[in-house]
Order: structure tokens, then sequence, then C-alpha cells
């Protein structure tokens, strides 16, 4: 899996990273173990992480994979362990992992608003409180996948976009309590995506065709290894100066 010439941006790094059985975690895994990472990835699809393991090492690249839920604070713990006993540092942490069912308000029921909140936004959270002690060790960063859901209303998504609005202000206010340190703590927030989640997605009954255009812009969908790039950039030495930032990846569905 040898880059480019010049194009191994984490040589020698480590990179955890959520959601990486599919989408866009598993394009990030791709990605950054093509560039030069040791890459541990976390998933509740094991099918789907050995199969990211088999692409990983088919091209000559580093990937470990453990079955984790990380919804919950004690297995985001155990997952980060993981990662540092498999590779003995930690560099980077990507917050990829999410789930976007769509639904009527009046039909969300509690576990259902649950475990969105789970996997979207509590996940973030405690993955990154888990990390943080060896991510100053080593001056890495984190980049939150949040979605332009989290800037925008969408019908039919309300517990989405409160997940993902509550990913892109905490990360703000994670950039504001470690400004005095050397991590960077940034989000991107990509529009509709070509991912398993979006192919998919089952529309409720009785839903508004008008009220749906704001998940695609008019120049469509993205593929997930777009998103890997932008993600890649952000976690890069090249965005340095990048804390704190909210960066929309959407084909511009956010301008207006």
């Amino acid at each position: 899996m040898a880059a480019a010439a010049g194009a191994a941006r984490f040589e020698g790094r480590v990179a955890l990273i959520t959601g990486a059985a599919s989408g866009m975690g598993r394009a990030c895994a791709l990605l950054f173990a093509r560039e030069g990472a040791s890459v541990f990835g976390l998933d509740i699809n094991e099918k789907g992480l050995a199969e990211t393991a088999a692409l990983v090492s088919e091209a000559g690249g580093k990937f470990e994979g453990a079955v984790f839920d990380v919804s919950r604070q004690g297995e985001c713990a155990a997952a980060v362990q993981r990662a540092v006993d498999a590779f003995g540092k930690l560099d980077v942490l990507l917050n990829v992992a999410g789930i976007a069912p769509l639904g009527h308000m009046k039909d969300v029921t509690e576990e259902q608003w649950n475990r969105v909140l789970g996997v979207n936004t509590s996940s973030v959270f405690f993955l990154s409180q888990a990390a943080m002690p060896h991510l100053l060790a080593s001056q890495g960063n984190i980049v939150n996948v949040a979605s332009n859901a989290g800037l925008m209303g969408q019908a039919y998504s309300v517990p989405y976009c409160a997940s993902k609005g509550a990913v892109v202000n905490m990360t703000r206010a994670m950039a504001m309590e470690f400004m005095k340190s050397r991590v960077r703590i940034n989000c991107v927030c990509p529009a509709g995506t070509k991912t398993a989640i979006t192919a998919n997605a089952s529309l409720p009954e009785d839903v508004n065709p008008q009220l749906l255009g704001r998940f695609v812009g008019m120049r469509g969908m993205s593929d997930a290894e777009e998103i890997a790039e932008a993600i890649a950039f952000v976690a890069s030495d090249a965005a340095r100066s990048f804390h704190g930032s909210i960066l929309s990846v959407d084909r511009g569905v956010t301008a207006g």
C-alpha cells in the first residue's frame, strides 16, 4: 500500500477510526493506511470490519479491527486501550460512526431517540474523553464527523439533527477547553453521501418531497472517498492552523 512520493501524510502515526466497517469510515481506513498510518477500526459490524481489514491488507496496509458499541462509555475506554495496546500510541481519532433513521417526529420512540444520540453524540464524547491523555502525549488531533444536518434543519430527521448539532458545538467546546494544549479538535460536516446509510434509507409515509431536498444539493451526492479526503486534510499537518473549525463538505447545500 505504498503512497505516492510525498503523499504519506500519516507515516508512523496511529489512527483510531469508528464506523470502519463501511461507508466513510471504511474510506478513511483505506486512505489513512495508504498514507502510512496504522489503523485501528471500530464497528458493531464484525463482517464489515473483516472486509475492511482484507481490503487494507491486500494493499499492504496495517489495520486491526474490533467490535465495540461506541455508545457506551466503558466500551469506548476499552476500545481506546485496545488501539494503544495494538500499536503503542494514538495520534488521530476519527469519530465517524453514525446512524440516520428517517421518521415523523410523532413516531420517534424513547429507544430510537436514545440510540441515535448514543451512537452519533455520546460516542464522540466518550471516545474523545478516553483518547485525550494519549493525544496530549502525541500532540495529536481529533476529527469529528457531523453533518449539514447539524448546521440546518431537516424534516423527518429531528433526532439526527439534534445529535449532529450537538457534535458541532461539542467540537467547539472541546477546542476551547484544550486551547492551551497542542491537540487540535475539528469537525467535518458532509451532506448527502453515497454510503450504506443513504442506500438503505426508507422514507416514512406521507412525506412532503419538497422538504427532502435539503439532504442533497443541486450538485448531487458526494462519494465516501471525497469526504475521506477532506477528513484526511483536516487531520494532517497541512491543517495545523485548524482548531475548533467546522468544515462543510456539502456541494453547496448550506450555501443558501
